[in-house]
Order: C-alpha cells, then structure tokens, then sequence
C-alpha cells in the first residue's frame, strides 16, 4: 500500500478498497486471539464481544502476581500498578515513517479503540463507512495485531504457572515470535534489535528519544 499512499499524518484519513482489506483482516485476527486469550485466562468464560475480553483480560492485569517474600514462605504477590503489564499502554512503532501508535490506549479508561469502532461500521455497514477504512484505522489494526500476539504468546506459555507470568516479557516473550520489520516494539523487547536491517536500528531508538522528549 505505501508505494501508492505515503504513511504520514497528512494521509492519515485517506482510504480505499485495498485499506479496508487490511483492516477487516487484522481486526478479523486481533478477534480471534483475544478470545483465544481470553480461553486461557477464564476457561469458563464466554466472552462474546470485545466488551467482555476487555474485562477478562484487564481483570487479569489487575490480579498479575509476582513471587515474594523468605525462601521459607514465598507466596504470590499482586503486582504494584507501575510494574504491570497492561496492553494499555503497549507502544508499537512503524520506524520506517517514524510513527507510533497506543492501539489498546483507550482500554486505561474502559473504552474501546476508535479504530475497533471502524472495523465494525465498515464490516457491517461499509455503504455508509467505507470512508472510515483509512490509513489511519489500518495501521492501528496492525499494531494492535502485533500487541495481541505479543500477550497471547505471554498467557501461553505461562498458562501452566502465572505466578511466572511476571518473569515472561518483552525479551522473553519475543524470542519466541517472528520478528517483524514494519511495526515493532520498542528496542529493549528485543535481543538484536534489527541485526537484518544494520544501520537503520538507529532509527527506532531515536525516534524512542524524541517520543520520550516530548
């Protein structure tokens, strides 16, 4: 898409057939993973829409523990807010055109994402939304995907032990998944950030510095 259609903020509202395409399967996807970690978090559960895995997997953020206390009696913790893991506050860059995106941002104030409203205006009803298939609503589908992965890959592999839960991030859970060179995580939830690309690894953690400045 982006030989056709630079991704800037100056482009952030265009839209077309191909970019509700990319929208409706990255939401299609982000779907089916949230239930499927939804499945892993209460098993008894039938979340039906994106209402109930929001409270599912917050509830889960809430309660995370972490293993404290002497060797004689170490028992699981709750986990204080600024060590949590929330999917909230999950940024995802796309350095190649120096953009970042919060996908989940939102989910902090119990909320849904505006691009996730999108998806479904334009699922259900795209003669009268089509015009929200933009740049915009696609890329943070995308990201979003990316930060699905990252948690779904998280809650599985500790599913057996979540008291270990705390232990499993960024590096730990990445080394598991296929990197990606378009959207990514910051550096430090990598062990060679960009090796394939040299150079350019320079870019993300500049961009990281300015986002940080700001």
């Amino acid at each position: 898409v982006s030989r056709y259609i630079e991704f800037c903020p100056e482009n952030f509202n265009t839209y077309s057939i191909e970019l509700a395409h990319l929208l409706l399967s990255a939401a299609s996807e982000v779907d089916t993973l949230a239930k499927c970690i939804c499945a892993i978090l209460d098993p008894k559960a039938k979340p039906k829409n994106i209402d109930d895995y929001r409270k599912i997997i917050r509830t889960a953020e809430d309660n995370e523990t972490y293993l404290a206390g002497p060797s004689s009696a170490i028992k699981p913790m709750i986990l204080k807010e600024k060590d949590k893991h929330r999917l909230s506050s999950l940024k995802v860059y796309v350095p190649r055109y120096e953009l970042e995106f919060v996908p989940w941002e939102s989910w902090a104030k119990q909320e849904n994402p505006d691009w996730w409203h999108s998806y479904n205006r334009v699922k259900h009803e795209r003669n009268l939304y089509f015009r929200e298939a933009t740049v915009s609503n696609a890329l943070k589908a995308v990201a979003a995907l990316l930060t699905m992965n990252y948690a779904y890959c998280r809650y599985e592999v500790t599913k057996a032990r979540p008291e270990r839960r705390y232990q499993c991030r960024k590096i730990t859970v990445t080394r598991r998944l296929s990197e990606s060179t378009f959207v990514r995580f910051a550096s430090n939830f990598y062990d060679n950030i960009w090796v394939e690309l040299g150079s350019l690894s320079h870019d993300v953690d500049s961009l990281e510095g300015r986002l940080d400045e700001d």
